[in-house]
């Protein structure tokens, strides 16, 4: 292809506002994806983008941002998560598995109750080609917050994801750090959905994290890692979904499975190669 080809999508300006967002929420997701590996909180990431459902619904329905529903959502399927993981003995992942799928229940059930002009498909899967402005300044200011707050609180951050009795013995404030995390994952969420909807978000709040766990035992270089994993497969995503007209998001996620078996494999022969070294 020649150089007017390759330049193509760039004249379109639903085109500009896919990269744009692209960029934005590519920072955020990355470097949470780092903590919740660390944490082992994937099917926490899993839950709150599924449960946030219902305030987004209620939110349209009565004509509030729908930044308040579904942070609001996402807080309560947190706290509901720990009291009933605290107050049973039910073990925590399978607390987030039912209060994930019933609050994803109720907000299916809510959407076909109610009559709105959105489409569920958008909401479950993002409309990235159909970015607005508010939702770029939504996005960006978002994107921006979230990520300074975790640069800021990097290191306690850390030391509470490794040893949450450490963290506490040298006087960090624990809970406010847990539920800061959470409450940064729900914004974070409402920063996806206009792109990546509520389904694929995961895949950002993970894979990047995944895939510079592998690479590195660096955390410094993980963050750095997984930002730029996390950019380029969201850039080359969208960028390749209108040469092959695919929908971005499922684009997206499955470059960054590529990109995961990859990581994979050169983990594994990095293993087998020390392994025969000590032989």
């Amino acid at each position: 292809m020649d150089l007017d080809t390759l330049l193509f999508p760039f004249r379109f300006a639903f085109m500009q506002n896919a990269f744009f967002i692209s960029m934005m929420i590519s920072v955020p997701t990355a470097l949470l994806s780092c903590f919740l590996v660390l944490k082992g909180w994937a099917l926490m990431g899993d839950a709150i983008s599924h449960a946030v459902l219902p305030g987004v619904v209620l939110a349209y329905v009565l004509g509030f941002p729908l930044l308040i529903g579904a942070f609001a959502a996402g807080m309560i399927c947190a706290v509901a998560t720990g009291y009933l993981a605290q107050n049973s003995r039910v073990k925590q992942d399978t607390v987030m598995g039912v209060v994930f799928s019933g609050m994803f229940g109720l907000g299916i059930v809510m959407y076909v109750a109610f009559e709105t002009n959105a489409h569920l498909d958008h909401i479950l899967f993002g409309n990235m080609l159909g970015i607005e402005p508010d939702e770029l300044w939504t996005a960006g200011i978002i994107s921006a917050v979230v990520a300074a707050a975790i640069l800021i609180k990097r290191k306690d951050l850390l030391l509470h994801s490794f040893d949450p009795a450490q963290a506490q013995a040298s006087g960090l404030a624990v809970n406010w750090l847990h539920y800061g995390l959470l409450a940064a994952l729900s914004l974070t969420i409402v920063a996806t959905l206009a792109a990546v909807g509520l389904i694929l978000a995961i895949g950002l709040l993970i894979g990047p994290g995944a895939i510079a766990f592998l690479v590195t035992r660096t955390f410094g270089h993980m963050m750095w890692i997984a930002v730029v994993v996390n950019m380029v497969s969201m850039l080359l995503g969208t960028y390749l979904s209108f040469f092959i007209d695919s929908a971005p998001a499922p684009t997206i996620i499955l470059i960054q499975t590529a990109l995961f078996i990859c990581a994979f494999l050169y983990r594994t022969r990095l293993n087998k190669s020390a392994e025969r070294s000590m032989v």
